[in-house]
């Protein structure tokens, strides 16, 4: 299954505020590998296939970096196979980047952050079939990654040549300040599951049995606060919902639970307690 167009709703698009956008577009163009779809003089927009925006660029007015608060932890961006995998991480290495790297038996990871210190995951997913599922709990861990064992997938005739048109939004992954008070907003509100969880400190959360489209976790200190608009890290993100009938649905269960949702000609904009900005579309 693609766990990344209908039926499954799925994070389609993040925009996160930096510091000074030129430079931001340098280390995503060249580093990351995204293209520009659209730029003015505060926003860029990027993209993998040249026609739809998976990320937006934004310099807020005297921007500012607060440190341990809500908001990104990291957005991930999924590629289509280990191969690909393996071309981005010979490209990378090659770059000034610090680099971490994991297996999560899920999938295989690499992290780093952009100039702003948002943090960034390339993955690659397993086949869905060797997941692991505990009733309805996945198994997810973080071993050390065989990176000899993707070098062999490496191809010198089809080196890194940017992002492949299939790349997508794999996952979100964000701090908030309290996660018994923002679950409900994720599971009664939005509509994931919850498919595994770290103690009392993270969970993964996912439709259609995904490993996970989001995950919360309070690693910035419970009771975190929220950062001011035009600190750098999210904006906000897409939700998008596979009909126009789940997205309604999302929307009555929110705004049953208590939380304000406001219209929009895109959709419908909500936050989760932390103020963690989502717009839901279909």
């Amino acid at each position: 299954m693609n766990f990344h167009q209908p039926p499954a709703a799925h994070v389609e698009h993040v925009s996160i505020n930096v510091s000074d956008l030129n430079a931001s577009a340098l280390f995503y163009t060249t580093i990351v590998g995204l293209k520009i779809l659209y730029q003015d003089h505060h926003h860029i927009d990027l993209t993998t296939d040249g026609v739809s925006p998976v990320l937006s660029l934004y310099q807020p007015e005297n921007p500012v970096r607060k440190g341990r608060t809500t908001g990104l932890y990291h957005f991930a961006i999924l590629l289509p196979d280990r191969q690909s995998l393996a071309a981005f991480l010979m490209h990378i290495s090659r770059q000034n980047v610090d680099l971490g790297a994991g297996d999560h038996h899920v999938s295989e990871a690499l992290y780093f952050n952009d100039p702003d210190g948002n943090g960034i995951e390339v993955y690659r997913d397993r086949d869905a079939g060797q997941w692991i599922w505990h009733e309805d709990s996945v198994h997810m861990v973080t071993d050390p990654l065989n990176v000899e064992g993707i070098m062999e997938s490496y191809d010198p005739h089809q080196p890194w040549n940017g992002m492949p048109e299939d790349t997508v939004i794999g996952h979100l992954h964000l701090h908030v300040s309290d996660l018994n008070a923002a679950l409900p907003f994720y599971t009664e509100g939005l509509g994931l599951k919850t498919v595994a969880a770290l103690g009392k400190q993270a969970a993964f959360l996912s439709f259609e049995n995904y490993h996970h489209h989001i995950a919360i976790n309070t690693w910035n200190g419970k009771n975190a606060p929220s950062p001011p608009d035009n600190s750098v890290g999210l904006k906000e993100y897409i939700l998008r919902y596979p009909s126009e009938e789940t997205l309604s649905d999302a929307v009555k269960r929110l705004q049953a639970l208590g939380f304000e949702v406001c219209a929009s000609e895109h959709g419908f904009y909500s936050q989760d307690p932390s103020g963690n900005k989502v717009l839901m579309a279909f």
